[in-house]
């Protein structure tokens, strides 16, 4: 598994009737925390549920592991653990007749199911009240009893839908430190669909974008960032104007974002020292320097301004 891409989508179409919501989506994606972006009605959730297997591919396929959705749904069903972004509680059961009920639905023998249901509602922090009723726990604990239910069973691909909904502050660093805590595993992958980019940008590693039905971008994070070192940000003592107009003289944009601050991109060819050496040229001395890297709220809006087509 760790050599192989967690999803292939090999030109996956989904129509509703005459409407088409995914248009022929190529791509591979390997990551261990996978991030699913983009605007309502995108095809978020449509994609999420053909993966599952409750919709058919109008054409194309996509493979989980390398089974493929069509022709061995069953197994791909097998592998998958899904906390869904709506409740669909049973109130009066509870917690851990729940989630052995749901591991029992996914295979497991039931002595087994009710070990794993105790194991799984102690890890995401509901031990002491896994005999509760369901319909009793505040938003926060229902969010850990659907996170509990969807590990109960020992999935390798774990889809998280909007997990930290609704959550208060406190509840919401519980939750991320979970699911970063479940990244970790070496068995297990994670795709997490949130209209909240700090959770993907704080527990992903590779992010995919859909609008309007494509993939408007797919990269991983940390070579996106790297990809961005041109960018830089410096805090000076000095006179500043002067040392701007030689980082202009050089070919590069620089612009004054303060009294001591600066912003610019760096053409190519120019390098660090080249500002070092100019700073001693002119009299001014950078106390600071830190290269701009583009966040995720950057990546996603340069997607959403491109349209259709990868970055």
């Amino acid at each position: 598994m760790e050599n192989q891409p967690v999803i292939e989508l090999d030109g996956l179409e989904v129509r509703f009737g005459q409407r088409t919501i995914l248009h022929g989506l190529k791509a591979s994606l390997s990551g261990r925390a996978i991030g699913l972006l983009g605007p309502n009605g995108a095809g978020k959730s449509t994609l999420i549920n053909t993966l599952m297997g409750f919709y058919l591919p109008s054409r194309g396929t996509a493979r989980i592991f390398g089974r493929d959705i069509r022709r061995d749904v069953r197994r791909v069903r097998g592998v998958i653990g899904y906390m869904p972004e709506n409740e669909s509680f049973i109130a009066h059961m509870s917690a851990v007749a729940f989630v052995r009920y749901m591991a029992e639905l996914s295979g497991l023998p039931s002595d087994a199911a009710l070990e794993r249901a105790h194991e799984a509602l102690f890890y995401v922090g509901l031990g002491e009240a896994r005999y509760r009723k369901l319909g009793e726990y505040s938003l926060g604990m229902r969010q850990l009893a659907k996170l509990a239910q969807a590990i109960a069973h020992g999935p390798k691909l774990l889809f998280l839908d909007e997990p930290t909904n609704g959550l208060d502050p406190p509840a919401r660093r519980r939750m991320i430190a979970l699911i970063r805590d479940i990244r970790e595993r070496a068995d297990v992958r994670l795709i997490l669909c949130s209209h909240l980019l700090r959770d993907v940008e704080e527990c992903c590693e590779e992010v995919l974008i859909l609008k309007d039905g494509n993939i408007v971008h797919q990269s991983n994070l940390e070579e996106e960032r790297r990809a961005n070192r041109k960018f830089l940000e410096l805090e000076t003592d000095g006179d500043g104007e002067r040392f701007a107009e030689g980082v202009r003289a050089m070919g590069c944009e620089c612009a004054i974002a303060g009294e001591r601050r600066l912003k610019m991109v760096l053409t190519e060819g120019v390098q660090i020292r080249d500002l070092y050496r100019l700073a001693n040229e002119r009299g001014t001395q950078i106390r600071k320097l830190n290269y701009k890297r583009d966040s995720l709220e950057d990546i996603f809006l340069k997607a959403m301004e491109n349209g259709h087509g990868r970055l």
